[in-house]
């Protein structure tokens, strides 16, 4: 008889003997599993022997088990295996014996088969595997049995191996240059798992309680703090939810990346035990995990209830302690908003477990607000005391959420239906607006009224509002239960603001305004484009692989459109790619490293736009995969694979609403004349003067301004809007003294490109030729603008391209603004596309301040003064802003008749109105086509029409002046003045009689 032979029947009396009758008594299966392994081969050899309970059907899943043999009773049978699973029933069997014995031989290979495991998302681990660095078994490793179950566990393994397994006590003897590992645990589980390899172990003992630590040679000098913290959390959960379930606790340290806990032990990777941060948050976690999943079991057909709580109870708890609870909760919002959508939303009932991050902000996230929640309704006390009865009742049990209501409605001695019905039922996060805000005077008192609005199906909720006032805040917590409900409060001050759940008390959606952008909206985002760089892309190309296979798609950045902004979010490649250019200008760069930022989308505020830029291809690589768990941040940089910078962007706190903005005034004690005002700008690179285009005051005083500071430094330009840049020529010949005033305004196309009487600049053109300063022109060619208008800036040639600007910034939210409200005014704007006159604004902007920038480069002794209209220039946020953005010189703005505004201006100023010497008109309307000018018609009481022109009359002449162009009618009437005559010599078609020419005398 050999070793193994004895061996068996040895197993085969231990499983007739007691614990068979008594288990089987108790209605449960007891399975005594005897398992041995071939390492080199990953090969696992098994007996299992389950003791059956009498009167009914057993249901075993073998799965992808290699069965040898079944015996039942000792006899061989052949059951029907389907899908891996067969049913079994007990047979009647003669004496006092109780339950029938099903044996089962089985062997199995589990090869790591060179795969890696999703790093991406700890604690996911998709097989079990048998090899050199150790063995993880968990799942159906063994003959399983469904529902709950006893287990014995023995195990031979080599000598040098140290094992776990859900065990109160663990027996180790060495036989044979062999090692046999006995585990026993004395309650009903739905499984077990097995974990071996060669460990180091520390041991310490804590309230009656052993407490191990497995860990490998490599890393045993952090075993001392895992021990340490353990004691800490045993403590507070013991304080929290009631005594440690079972004799002993091990940390085991896990050769793939898990993070997860077993009765008696939790188990965690090695490059998750190596992270400092571990012991304060995933370890605390696991532990609780003692008490909920692994002594009250879950029960996964009507949900998981248990990594709601632990999260509550843990990672939550944690931050609470340190004062961040707040941030803690909004997080969970955003990160539910970031992951979750339409296609992977689940109601929280079917939650089961982790697979992703959605999974996970469902499960874990809003599991965690709604106990939260719930502690809010009943108070702390009963919430404790709640959890305290329910682990009672339900020990070794599966417990369902409806275990959870029961508990705390018999507890609080209320009914809690509405609550889990409307929590675990519905999908998603609901959505809170502020409406119909009004400030009510109440005699000596304010009053705030205002509708809270439920998007969708209301719930019944309890809602903090704090409404601000100039004397202080009140707060208060007001019932919602219907889609609209109306609210007035009152104040003692006057009402500033409202703000509804400013600490994150309630699961809802977030307003844009709430959400940063954050490297979770671009991973939870359904449509994800990478943008590769026309440079250097090679340095990207395992990065892109990797995010590929998380589902981006791939364009190189000449490809992508505006469309492709709009519905997607962004991965760009490289700071010098024009993606990040044309959207922002130009960013902030690490200049070492690797860096990944997130941005808002300029043209889609519900997705974001990351950026990346690496030094090398080995610093991208070695960054990369970690972007995975840094979602909660909006930059995060590496140097060498480690973060050395990490920034979550400011957002607003809580939804918040402005009833009244606070009143400002201008102290006018000492009003500034213009030499004080030039004395307190002269010293700046650049000074924006604004005007009214139509306002000849306005334009008085730029002319005031440059001949003011011209004194101060003759080495000064103008920069001018009305100027488009194809026609800097003209502007230079005619400053140079090459041509003369009527060739220069044909030449630049004035009156064809900007249409305000010239009269207007003239006198400023006049000073600048006359000192020669240089004049700019700012403006890109008219043609391209409306093009952009009208299509869009996908719609131009590459050559138009090439008049753009290479770096344009859309971020500004607050210039949008004010130009949406500007764009509303416009005549059939109800009729046109905002985001495409949003593009030639910022077109228009960009290429002015490029202009500007341009020029002082080639001149940096220069000074400049910049006309533009007021629009270009308040606040800031046209021109000045983006010339800074490229040169970093400083500058000064002055405005023109503007309402004061914080920060509108450095200096407004209130010219009397001057009326414009302008020049006289003819009185007609014109068209113009193959170098022929043709009188349209007559506005009423024209001179013209009364002096015997016509309609449809072609001008051929004014005096001895050729007329090929409406221009030339400008330029010819520019040197008139009213009360002259003119000869207009025209071509006029008479009915069967031809044409003929005629000359009319025209008094102007």
């Amino acid at each position: 008889m050999n070793s193994s032979t004895l061996k068996y029947i040895l197993i085969v009396i231990l499983l007739l003997i007691l614990p068979r009758v008594s288990m089987a008594e108790k209605g449960m299966p007891f399975h005594a599993l005897d398992v041995s392994f071939d390492i080199e081969k990953s090969l696992l050899r098994g007996i299992s022997r389950i003791t059956l309970p009498d009167g009914r059907e057993t249901l075993i899943h073998t799965d992808n088990l290699n069965i040898i043999s079944v015996k039942l009773n000792g006899k061989p049978i052949k059951p029907e295996i389907g899908n891996g699973t067969f049913g079994i029933k007990s047979e009647t069997r003669s004496g006092h014996e109780k339950g029938s014995i099903l044996e089962i031989v089985h062997e199995a290979t589990f090869e790591n088969d060179g795969r890696l495991d999703d790093t991406t998302n700890y604690g996911v681990v998709s097989k079990s595997v048998i090899g050199k660095k150790g063995i993880f078994l968990t799942g159906n490793w063994y003959p399983a049995i469904e529902g709950l179950s006893y287990y014995n566990l023995t195990v031979t393994l080599p000598e040098d191996y140290e094992a776990v397994s859900e065990a109160e006590e663990i027996k180790a003897e060495i036989k044979s240059g062999v090692r046999e590992f006995s585990f026993k645990f004395p309650h009903p589980v739905d499984g077990i798992s097995l974990i071996a390899s060669r460990y180091k172990v520390v041991k310490e003992s804590f309230r009656g309680i052993d407490i191990y630590a497995y860990f490998f040679p490599e890393d045993i000098s952090l075993a001392s703090t895992y021990l340490k913290y353990t004691k800490k959390y045993l403590e507070l959960y013991e304080k929290l939810v009631g005594k440690y379930p079972y004799k002993r606790f091990s940390v085991v340290e896990n050769f793939l990346p898990t993070g997860y806990a077993m009765p008696t032990f939790t188990l965690l990777g090695q490059d998750v035990v190596r992270l400092p941060f571990i012991v304060e948050t995933s370890l605390g976690h696991e532990i609780l995990h003692q008490w909920f999943g692994n002594l009250v079991y879950i029960d996964y057909e009507k949900g998981n209830w248990a990594e709601g709580l632990t999260t509550y109870l843990s990672d939550y708890l944690y931050e609470e302690q340190k004062g961040r609870g707040l941030e803690y909760r909004k997080q969970i919002l955003i990160d539910y908003e970031s992951y979750v959508t339409s296609g992977n939303e689940i109601p929280l009932k079917n939650f089961i477990s982790r697979t992703d991050p959605a999974s996970k902000a469902i499960g874990y996230g809003k599991g965690a607000m709604v106990f939260h929640m719930l502690k809010k309704i009943v108070g702390e006390e009963r919430f404790y005391r709640s959890l305290k009865a329910f682990i009672g009742e339900k020990r070794f049990q599966k417990a369902s959420w409806a275990d959870i209501k029961r508990m705390f409605e018999e507890i609080s001695g209320k009914d809690f239906g509405w609550f889990f019905r409307q929590w675990l039922d519905e999908k998603g996060a609901l959505v809170l607006e502020i409406k119909n805000l009004k400030i009510k005077g109440k005699g000596a008192q304010w009053a705030a009224a205002f509708d809270i609005v439920q998007k969708g199906k209301p719930y019944i909720l309890d809602i903090p509002v704090i409404i601000k006032t100039d004397r202080g805040e009140i707060k208060e917590v007001v019932r919602v239960n219907s889609e609209k409900k109306s609210f007035e409060i009152f104040t003692g001050g006057r009402p500033t603001e409202i703000i509804l759940d400013e600490d994150y008390d309630v699961f809802r959606k977030p307003s844009s305004k709430e959400i940063p952008p954050v490297i979770a909206r671009l991973l939870g985002d359904e449509k994800r484009l990478i943008v590769l760089p026309q440079k250097d892309g090679e340095i990207y190309s395992d990065m892109v692989e990797l995010f590929k296979r998380k589902g981006f798609s791939v364009k190189e950045e000449k490809e992508v459109k505006e469309e492709d902004i709009k519905t997607s979010s962004l991965l760009v490649l490289g700071s010098e790619n024009i993606i990040v250019k044309r959207l922002f200008g130009k960013i902030e760069y690490q200049p070492s490293g690797f860096i990944f930022m997130i941005k808002e989308n300029p043209w889609n505020s519900l997705r974001v736009i990351a950026i990346a830029c690496g030094d090398s291809k080995e610093e991208v690589n070695a960054a990369a995969k970690k972007i995975f768990h840094y979602g909660k941040y909006s930059m995060v940089a590496f140097k060498e694979g480690e973060n050395i910078e990490k920034r979550i962007d400011k957002s607003e706190r809580g939804l918040r609403m402005p009833l009244t903005g606070p009143v400002v005034g201008v102290a006018v004690a000492k009003i500034l004349d213009m030499n004080e005002i030039i004395n307190r700008v002269s010293d700046k690179k650049i000074i924006y003067v604004g005007e009214a285009h139509d306002r000849y005051e306005h334009h008085m005083v730029q002319l005031e301004v440059i001949k003011a500071l011209y004194k101060k430094n003759p080495k000064i330009a103008v920069g001018m809007e009305m100027f488009q840049r194809p026609f800097q020529k003209a502007l230079d010949d005619y400053i140079a003294g090459k041509m003369d005033e009527k060739e220069f305004l044909k030449s630049s196309q004035y009156f064809k490109r900007w249409g305000f009487d010239y009269n207007l600049y003239r006198d400023i053109i006049e000073f600048a030729r006359e000192v020669k300063i240089p004049v700019v022109a700012l403006n890109i060619s008219r043609e391209i603008v409306n093009k952009v208008s009208t299509a869009g800036l996908d719609s131009l040639t590459e050559e138009e391209k090439r008049e753009m600007p290479e770096s344009m910034d859309l971020t500004d939210e607050k210039y949008k603004n004010s130009l949406r409200e500007v764009f509303k005014k416009h005549k059939g704007s109800e009729n046109r596309n905002f985001d495409l006159f949003y593009q030639a604004q910022i077109l228009w902007d960009e290429t002015m301040a490029q202009s500007i920038d341009k020029f002082l480069r080639k001149n940096p002794d220069h000074q400049m003064v910049v006309l533009a209209g007021d629009g270009h220039m308040s606040f800031g946020s046209g021109i000045p802003k983006r010339a800074f953005r490229r040169n970093g010189f400083d500058y000064a703005i002055i405005l023109n008749d503007t309402a004061p505004e914080r920060d509108i201006a450095d200096y407004i100023l209130f010219p009397e109105q001057i009326t414009l010497p302008s020049s006289p008109k003819f009185m007609v309307t014109l068209s113009e086509k193959d170098g022929k000018v043709k009188i349209e018609g007559f506005p009423k009481d024209s001179v013209s029409e009364k002096a015997g022109l016509k309609e449809n009359d072609i001008i051929i002449s004014l005096d001895d002046t050729r007329i090929g162009s409406i221009d030339d009618i400008k330029i010819f009437l520019l040197y008139k003045k009213q009360g002259d005559t003119v000869k207009v010599r025209v071509l006029r078609k008479r009915f069967l009689l031809g044409e003929k020419e005629l000359e009319i005398v025209v008094t102007l």
